[in-house]
């Protein structure tokens, strides 16, 4: 037996792309141990969840930053802090690295793209 309303929509997929990354360098010298490896991340990159699912390659950290809005997003959902985007179905959201946070814009897509 299907759980699964008759009415309810599926879920719809929601691109992710890298838009800017800034770096605080004098953070870094301050309080961060000497690391060799950072962010793969690239600007221009793109993700895309499907069902809310993070997607494959994507940091689990920036993940954790975006999931609320790209799991809302899926469901149709949109319009956050009454209009805060110029597109209701979107966001930008930064992932929670203190020292070389990407801003991420996240966009629902039409789920015959």
């Amino acid at each position: 037996m299907n759980n699964k309303k008759e009415h309810e929509e599926p879920l719809r997929s929601v691109r992710i792309t890298a838009m800017r990354q800034t770096v605080y360098r004098d953070l870094m010298e301050q309080f961060e141990n000497p690391i060799e490896h950072t962010c793969d991340i690239t600007i221009g990159q793109t993700f895309t969840s499907v069902g809310g699912e993070r997607p494959e390659g994507l940091c689990e950290s920036a993940w954790e930053s975006m999931r609320p809005f790209v799991e809302a997003l899926a469901r149709g959902e949109g319009n956050f802090y009454d209009g805060w985007m110029q597109n209701p179905r979107s966001a930008m959201i930064s992932c929670n690295d203190g020292f070389r946070p990407v801003s991420f814009y996240l966009e629902t897509l039409d789920n015959s793209q």
